[in-house]
């Protein structure tokens, strides 16, 4: 195995315990070896093992490969702790994969599996709460208690944080992705129609395009780069994308009243071409109810990995 960069990188992790990160995708699987001072020292990324109903514990297994490569590559360096993130719904407390249709597991016991295999203590959680909890504890979503973290990429998912406290409604809570925001709209993965995530994911963002106008492209950044050039059909999906999102968003701040909603994944990349028209779309569709501030994200496409370090100090501390 050999790792894909093995740059030093400064992440706002701070000192601790070394520890490694390991965030498992629906086609990568991402790896980081973090030290005492809170630097990223190798990152890896390699295909995640799919092997049907044997999936998960090849997940294992490949968590102690890495385990082995980085203690090849950093022989001065000596992780107390893993954090393992997978995606799908997750039980953080009861240590179970509930359910992944992308990787074909459903109740699959990490913690006991991790304990059997992996020689070091193992903390496991969900991919995008990990992400959240990063954003909390180190980035922009520090100065709120009350907060929700979205990340938009393929799909949509958040992390919530309810009086400083992260709400994981035992693994259900956060699929703001499989919020109905059209009853009678496109069919989802999940069974349902209208999610959000059918309409306002990158993912969604270019298939819809696809579907209308019959010419591929290559990611929802050039559907928006065609609405700014005024192509009638990219205007029309991303201001339905941005008018889905900003319902859910109002959907939120009248059910739990958060003082900001952080944007983070591909999607947010779009800068103000996002946040400008969501603002005014989210205070356009509210009344009496506590306006949330609508940020970007401030860590970046590592913020799971960080996430997964935290929990794995958390660990060991």
């Amino acid at each position: 195995m050999t790792l894909a960069s093995m740059v030093d990188q400064a992440l706002p992790l701070g000192s601790g315990e070394a520890v490694i990160a390991v965030d498992v995708g629906g086609t990568d699987t991402k790896a980081a070896l973090f030290d005492e001072a809170g630097r990223m020292l190798g990152l890896s990324r390699t295909p995640t093992p799919r092997r049907g109903d044997g999936t998960a514990l090849a997940v294992v297994h490949r968590v102690e490969e890495l385990r082995l490569q980085f203690a090849a590559d950093f022989p001065s360096i000596h992780p107390r702790a893993v954090g393992l993130l997978v995606p799908g719904v997750v039980d953080d407390d009861a240590g179970i994969g509930v359910l992944s249709t992308n990787l074909h597991w459903s109740n699959v016991p990490f913690a006991q599996l991790t304990k059997e295999h992996i020689h070091l203590p193992t903390t496991f959680s969900h991919d995008v709460r990990a992400a959240g909890e990063a954003e909390f504890r180190l980035g922009a979503a520090r100065p709120f208690g009350t907060v929700v973290v979205l990340v938009i990429g393929t799909g949509i998912a958040g992390s919530l944080f309810i009086d400083s406290r992260a709400h994981t409604g035992g693994g259900y809570a956060g699929e703001i992705g499989h919020s109905i925001v059209d009853p009678a709209g496109p069919l989802c993965g999940c069974g349902a129609r209208g999610c959000l995530e059918t309409i306002a994911s990158a993912g969604a963002i270019v298939r819809r395009y696809e579907q209308r106008t019959g010419t591929p492209v290559t990611g929802a950044r050039e559907v928006l780069a065609r609405a700014e050039a005024g192509d009638k059909a990219a205007t029309a999906i991303w201001s339905e994308a941005l008018d889905a999102l900003a319902l859910s968003i109002a959907q939120l701040a009248a059910v739990l009243a958060p003082e900001a909603v952080v944007i983070g994944g591909g999607l947010a990349q779009a800068g103000d071409r996002l946040f400008v028209p969501l603002r005014e779309r989210v205070d356009a569709l509210l009344s009496f109810h506590r306006r949330p501030r609508i940020v970007p994200a401030s860590i970046g496409e590592n913020a799971g990995l960080l996430g997964g370090a935290l929990r794995a100090r958390d660990l060991v501390r």
